[in-house]
């Protein structure tokens, strides 16, 4: 009887006590719920994360995601309704495999140090924000990282060589800014397969650089918009895996009858620079050809008869010196 009432005792008391200690009952840990907290405060209690409640459990929260297992963040996701600069307190959540703070256009300051903790970090997207300053060469401390996405934003200075030290990236926008200086040597030596490089509407100057050419298998590569000199060869060829161009708006000035033009190019888009000669007649045998725009430039000869070439509209040839046939005009 007595051993009865000492083992409904102790349940009482258990049961009291994780009723009245919320953080005995919940799954979040108590570490990262600290964090999230600070980071609320840090961006003056905002609305859209109301959800964020001392008295609750973290793992409950809006714009959060626990691991099934281990309950710590894995994921932080805030769809706008911030303000004010990125605090410190964000590198504070160590198995955080997800940041993404997409479209905060009130979102202001540099990219914080301490986001280098994030040792787990795989996808970083910071992109349609007014976030200032460079885009730090911290970020290839991220060797987890996959997917880097900075575009949309107020960045300038030059792109830093160090991120193709990434090993994991397989994908990288800095486009739209306002970025400044050449394309590194180094982003030829992107370790993943079939990479996307996005560094389009920017202030790039200076050659393509010839050290793209070591990679051959960049699936899409966007260089329209900037100030970029030099030509295509190192980044068609006979050899590579490309298959979306974009190098439109820029001050290219080559050979268009020299370019080896790769099978798997679907998408090739050279309008507004200086390119002079023919159109190869490579073009003519690519039958997944999707797109083609070499309007505004200084193209002379015969579009050559085959593929999809006849069949795109006109606008895609217009504006150069001597193209002809369809579906432009007849040669004479």
């Amino acid at each position: 009887m007595e051993m009865k009432l000492f083992t409904t005792l102790i349940l009482t008391l258990l049961f009291s006590t994780t009723l009245f200690d919320p953080a005995l009952s919940e799954l979040c840990n108590q570490n990262d719920k600290k964090a999230l907290l600070q980071i609320k405060k840090a961006f003056n209690n905002p609305y859209v994360l109301t959800s964020w409640h001392e008295d609750t459990d973290c793992c409950d929260w809006y714009c959060v995601k626990c691991h099934p297992k281990t309950h710590r963040i894995t994921s932080l996701f805030v769809p706008g309704g911030l303000s004010g600069t990125i605090p410190p307190q964000i590198g504070d959540l160590p198995y955080l495999d997800n940041l993404d703070l997409h479209k905060q256009i009130n979102l202001t300051g540099p990219i914080p140090p301490s986001i280098t903790k994030l040792r787990n970090l795989q996808s970083l997207r910071l992109d349609g924000t007014s976030i200032s300053g460079s885009v730090p060469g911290f970020l290839s401390q991220l060797t987890n990282l996959n997917y880097l996405d900075l575009s949309f934003n107020k960045l300038t200075g030059p792109i830093p060589a160090s991120l193709s030290k990434l090993p994991n990236l397989g994908h990288l926008r800095l486009d739209r800014n306002r970025l400044t200086g050449p394309i590194p040597d180094s982003f030829g030596e992107f370790k993943v397969k079939r990479f996307y490089l996005e560094l389009s509407h920017n202030q790039l100057s200076g050659k393509i650089p010839a050290a793209l050419g070591r990679k051959k298998d960049f699936a899409h590569i966007d260089l329209s918009w900037n100030k970029l000199q030099g030509d295509v060869n190192s980044i068609l060829g006979s050899d590579k895996m490309v298959s979306h161009v974009d190098l439109s708006r820029n001050l290219l000035e080559f050979d268009m009858s020299k370019v080896v033009v790769p099978k798997s190019l679907t998408w090739l888009d050279l309008n507004h620079n200086k390119i002079t000669g023919s159109l190869p007649l490579g073009l003519a045998a690519m039958g997944d050809l999707q797109y083609l725009n070499v309007s505004y430039n200084r193209l002379c000869g015969r579009i050559p008869v085959g593929g999809k070439l006849q069949k795109l509209e006109a606008t895609s040839y217009v504006h150069n010196l001597c193209l002809c046939g369809a579906p432009l005009q007849r040669c004479k």
